[in-house]
């Protein structure tokens, strides 16, 4: 029993001295020193957007329904009466000097205000009678009701309702062409054609 209880001492010693070997050894050789991890940090000023890895579809827009082209009838009816009046769809009627009667281009001119008349039946128009700016008043004003009557007269000669017609003089007072010359003078000899209702 006495030998037992000497032998643990004995280990116990050992042990003791083993370890106070080891620490003055480890003392003398310290561990190395190892570096702080270096963590890089990125900065995300504005985060993606997160994607589902499969998004639904949108929905589809219905289509547009096809929008018919209007005819060339359908855009000329569309027109305001000014737009029309301006894009002078209905000719003048020209006259020689002193004269109210239609010559040849004159007819053509009132024959084919005829046919713009007729694809267009709901129309009304006024002819107005214009002179150059030589002559009396009285004179000028008295030719160009002349020449406003003779294309209203064709016209309804060639099966125009004379209801859809009127005439109104207006003399020299509006010139086609405000020149003093002969060619400005023939502009206004001449039957105007007004489209005042549609």
């Amino acid at each position: 029993m006495h030998d037992r209880g000497h032998g643990s001492r004995l280990v116990g010693v050992a042990a003791l001295v083993a370890a106070a070997c080891l620490q003055a050894a480890c003392a003398d050789n310290p561990p190395p020193e190892l570096p702080e991890p270096v963590v890089e940090r990125t900065v995300i000023e504005d985060p993606p957007e997160i994607i589902a890895s499969n998004p639904a579809p949108e929905p589809l827009a219905p289509p547009m329904p096809a929008v018919p082209a209007l005819t060339p009838d359908e855009e000329i009816a569309s027109r305001s009466l000014e737009e029309l009046n301006r894009s002078l769809l209905l000719e003048p009627v020209f006259f020689v000097l002193d004269s109210a009667e239609l010559d040849e281009r004159g007819r053509q001119a009132v024959e084919a205000n005829a046919d713009m008349l007729a694809r267009f039946p709901t129309w009304a128009v006024t002819i107005e009678g214009h002179c150059y700016e030589r002559g009396t008043p009285e004179y000028n004003l008295a030719l160009g009701e002349r020449r406003a009557v003779a294309a209203r007269r064709y016209l309804v000669e060639l099966g125009l309702d004379a209801g859809r017609v009127r005439t109104v003089s207006y003399g020299k007072e509006f010139p086609f062409d405000p020149g003093h010359d002969e060619t400005a003078w023939a502009a206004n000899r001449r039957a105007h054609f007004v489209i005042t209702e549609k």
